[in-house]
């Protein structure tokens, strides 16, 4: 393995068609969360999301166009290098991505569905062994005309996947048979009519997830139950205070990305519109979440928040400005506070190794 592990590496993606350039590697610094660009690879269009397999020795990444795919790189020093050419996931624009259960699963935005590709040993891919493809719709005349997949997400316990679609205002609760590799839909959960989830994000206790909704600038708590793949709807919080709500902001905010921090506490949102983090604190029920307040986030557009393994950083890739920001996290209040940035390109996706 190339990289040195314990979250000393960031991977970020990007929009090659506005700019771009590809994935970049940066190193971090892990007392104070600097980030320093290393190398970049443009081998895939479009690398919007990536995620790095749990051994830290392979990354992987969609390649978010109208013919779909998704890519597999070995990680080495001198960043990461294609395991051969991308793989169509036969769907159209992949938003999202997961591993489970030997598979790299991936959502695929404008054909509402989810594709299931084995992944080799040697880290590589094979072609789609499962697409499954939603039906359906939403209330909003312009984004929920049909079904739009928006994220792939294993439980804790490893059983589940969760897929959550914007366009049918639902998540469903999917198994992968050990037999065959057919990707089996268990249960289909309805969220509030026009809410528009986007991604999901499980408290670290397990019994809990907590659904950012991109056209209702809310989130959605619920009670999750592994034995029996059970997702209840609890309440729906804003992601906003009414102040913003009352300027007209809400409508067009378009939260894009939430994340928990490690001890359960609180929780993050991006807010595109806003061009802020919200900062959410959580109950100790889980089941309960409210508002606290609102930060910066250091640039325009934030497509996607990260936090760092060490639970200290807190990373804002925010697109139209070109820029990814990182924050200190106050572990008392839980309110990020901006320590620097760098500029990387249409950015829209970080992870670490």
């Amino acid at each position: 393995m190339g990289t040195t592990g314990g979250g000393r590496r960031a991977y970020i993606g990007s929009f090659t068609a506005a700019g771009g350039r590809g994935i970049v590697t940066a190193a971090v610094d892990l007392e104070s969360g600097a980030l320093t660009p290393l190398h970049a690879t443009d081998e895939v269009g479009n690398p919007s999301y990536l995620v790095p397999a749990p051994d830290g020795r392979h990354l992987y990444a969609v390649s978010e166009i109208s013919d779909g795919a998704a890519a597999a790189f070995a990680l080495t020093e001198h960043g990461p290098r294609p395991l051969g050419a991308p793989v169509p996931v036969r769907g159209a624009d992949p938003t999202h991505l997961a591993l489970w259960a030997g598979h790299l699963l991936t959502a695929n935005y404008s054909s509402g569905s989810v594709s299931a590709l084995p992944v080799r040993a040697d880290g590589g891919l094979a072609e789609p062994a499962a697409v499954v493809r939603h039906e359906g719709g939403g209330p909003h005349p312009d984004r929920q005309e049909g079904p739009h997949a928006h994220a792939v997400v294993p439980d804790p316990t490893g059983r589940w996947l969760l897929s959550v679609d914007l366009g049918t205002d639902s998540v469903r609760i999917c198994e992968l048979p050990a037999a065959g590799g057919e990707l089996v839909v268990r249960d289909e959960v309805p969220l509030r009519p026009g809410s528009g989830p986007r991604h999901l994000a499980f408290h670290p206790r397990g019994g809990h997830a907590y659904v950012i909704n991109e056209l209702a600038s809310t989130v959605t708590p619920c009670r999750w139950d592994a034995t029996t793949g059970t997702l209840t709807p609890l309440t729906e919080t804003a992601v906003l205070p009414p102040d913003a709500g009352a300027a007209g902001e809400a409508a067009d905010n378009y939260p894009s990305e939430l994340v928990v921090s490690r001890d359960g506490r609180f929780a993050w949102a991006a807010n595109r519109g806003h061009d802020s983090i919200s900062v959410l604190a959580v109950d100790p029920s889980a089941e309960g979440i409210s508002l606290v307040t609102t930060v910066p986030s250091g640039g325009h557009w934030p497509r996607d928040l990260a936090l760092h393994p060490g639970g200290r950083h807190l990373y804002a890739a925010n697109e139209r400005s070109g820029d990814v920001t990182w924050f200190a996290v106050d572990t008392r209040t839980g309110v990020p506070e901006r320590r620097g940035s760098i500029e990387v390109p249409a950015a829209s996706c970080v992870v670490f190794v």
